[in-house]
């Protein structure tokens, strides 16, 4: 055994009423609260447990259906769940904004207003209101010695609550292009509470946030990110939880994932290196039923799954490639959360297609722009740069620029914050990915970073909005409108959707495809990356816990009509000739 940091023992911790854990999507985040909730429970303390979080598979865990309301879980008396479906709660929630409108507004402008809406924002928004009534609930504060919250807000959901413009009418009146601009709309009655609510998660004696990571480098970067965002806003009680550790090697695999956990383990950002900081041990099986939560924290189970394997042949990226250079796509995307591997995978499409013949431009949106030490330059393949952060700056400047000449302090306080939001820096980008499109009509485009369907839809009604109004028609390029119409065209683009053979990052895509369809935007083939069932480890752990992922690539399978392909785990980086062999 070799334990870097303390384990994670609730037991064993001075713990806060209110306990939020965050951390990227697929990091344990569920599993880890649903342990320290029963646990809890089991010592006797009275527990709320609440799930905020859109992929949540709280009721697979408890093995019961779950509402909004809070359901008591028969094998842990001490202990009531509630799942608040924030898809749900953002659809009422757009509707109770939207609905005083209809048929007083041409259409068009309904359906910009819906899309301003519909984004990941004014999800995570509608949540905010739906758990804020349980933080600042007097009879539930007394009645419970622990209310435990399955994903914490953002730091940019914070931010906006806090705003004065943010309760202000001019959001109606202006539409700059961004996102997050209305979904604040109609909630003045809430302000107080909310405010209480803020204040809560700032006060160290009463809320903990519980950070949860893999011991990977872009999990980290993540962990790293989100607890500055709240530090930024007075929420400092922060502790590190490093879920998925794994403890010993006796084969080539496991000792390479031993040693890329410690490496990136050793180099974590700066900022954690002075946490509180434990660790949870990788796990074999999937953390469903009350005797596998119970056991998630301390206990060891390499117990093979019975699951098959449905398709009588697993098709690689080659298969894909193929399907890519015959079906002659023009603009491919690689998509999919962060960490998934996109970059790796785009290039290996360009390397792939080149070498068929395809003449390529790869573009990426790298911050480390590592894709020149993955892919060199050929007569057949140029690869450009988007600096994510250069191009942001640069619509934000436009935008501010604009929203001077008409707007007070207040207001250009609330659009600074809303160009913080995912889906604004999405448009940043995608303005700067339509340029290279426009310039590579002779070229295959591949590129490593797609934008979501809203960010598209909300283009596309921006730009309806903007004919129905006559104004700011500068704000969408040429280039965007000419690109929108092109990536409808499945004829011409294809869009690969990748993820990992686990619960959450496979919902996650299934709501990023579905996004994607509601853009019109097509989508045949799913990747699933780094498996360790593709590589055939002899460690008992491993093997056990590749054997979970059977159930994930069947499913996979079975959504896209086997159009899908498996990309086996690796330590190292892929590089040049390589990339051919994924």
């Amino acid at each position: 055994m070799s334990i870097l940091f303390e384990t994670f023992n609730p037991k064993k911790i001075k713990l806060t009423k209110y306990l939020f854990f965050t951390g990227k999507g697929g990091v344990g985040k569920t599993s880890t609260a649903c342990a320290t909730a029963v646990i809890l429970a089991d010592e006797g303390k009275k527990v709320l447990l609440i799930s905020t979080d859109p992929a949540s598979n709280l009721q697979d865990v408890f093995n019961i259906e779950l509402n909004n309301k809070g359901v008591s879980i028969k094998d842990v008396p001490n202990l009531i769940v509630v799942n608040i479906d924030p898809e749900e709660a953002a659809q009422e929630y757009k509707e109770s904004i939207v609905a005083p409108y209809r048929g007083k507004l041409p259409d068009v402008v309904i359906k910009n207003m819906e899309e301003q809406l519909s984004g990941s924002c004014s999800v995570e928004i509608a949540a905010f209101n739906e758990f804020s009534a349980f933080i600042t609930d007097e009879k539930t504060e007394q009645e419970y010695d622990h209310i435990i919250f399955d994903t914490a807000p953002t730091g940019h959901t914070l931010r906006l609550m806090q705003l004065p413009s943010a309760w202000s009418n001019f959001i109606s009146e202006s539409t700059h292009g961004a996102s997050c601009l209305g979904q604040l709309s109609g909630l003045e009655s809430k302000k107080e509470i909310y405010k209480q609510a803020v204040e809560t998660l700032s006060n160290k004696d009463m809320t903990t946030l519980i950070l949860v990571s893999r011991p990977e480098k872009e999990s980290l970067k993540e962990a790293e990110r989100a607890s500055q965002e709240l530090k930024d806003l007075g929420i400092n009680n922060q502790i590190l939880i490093i879920n998925g550790v794994l403890q010993s090697y006796d084969d080539t695999v496991s000792k390479s994932l031993f040693d890329k956990q410690r490496e990136a383990l050793r180099n974590m950002p700066p900022d954690l290196k002075n946490f509180v900081t434990y660790e949870i041990s990788l796990r074999a099986y999937n953390i469903t039923g009350t005797d596998n939560v119970r056991a998630f924290l301390y206990e060891d189970n390499d117990k093979i799954s019975s699951e098959k394997i449905n398709s009588n042949r697993i098709p690689k990226l080659k298969n894909v490639i193929d399907d890519l250079y015959i079906s002659d796509k023009k603009v491919i995307f690689t998509m999919g959360k962060g960490g998934v591997g996109k970059t790796t995978i785009a290039a290996a499409i360009a390397l792939g297609l080149a070498q068929k013949g395809a003449k390529v431009h790869l573009t990426t949106t790298d911050p480390a722009a590592h894709v020149k030490f993955v892919i060199e330059e050929s007569s057949d393949i140029t690869i450009s740069r988007i600096d994510e952060e250069t191009e942001l700056a640069k619509y934000k400047e436009e935008v501010l620029s604009k929203a001077r000449e008409t707007m007070g302090n207040d207001d250009l306080a609330y659009i600074e914050e809303d160009l913080r939001s995912p889906c604004t820096q999405e448009i940043a980008v995608f303005r700067a990915f339509a340029q290279i499109v426009e310039k590579a009509k002779n070229e295959v485009v591949v590129i490593d970073t797609a934008p979501t369907g809203h960010t598209l839809l909300l283009l596309d009604s921006t730009q309806s909005y903007h004919r129905e109004i006559s104004r700011l028609q500068s704000d969408i390029p040429k280039s965007v409108k000419n690109l929108l119409p092109m990536l409808r065209n499945a004829d011409e683009t294809e869009v690969l959707i990748i993820t990992l053979a686990e619960t959450t990052p496979v919902y996650e895509a299934m709501r990023l495809e579905s996004d994607l369809k509601r853009a019109g935007i097509n989508s045949k083939w799913w990747i699933i990356n780094a498996s360790l069932y593709a590589t055939e480890t002899t460690n008992k752990m491993l093997k056990a816990k590749a054997s979970h992922e059977i159930e994930w690539i069947n499913k996979v399978d079975k959504h896209s009509n086997g159009n899908f392909a498996v990309i086996e785990w690796k330590a190292d980086e892929i590089k040049g000739e390589k990339l051919l062999d994924l």
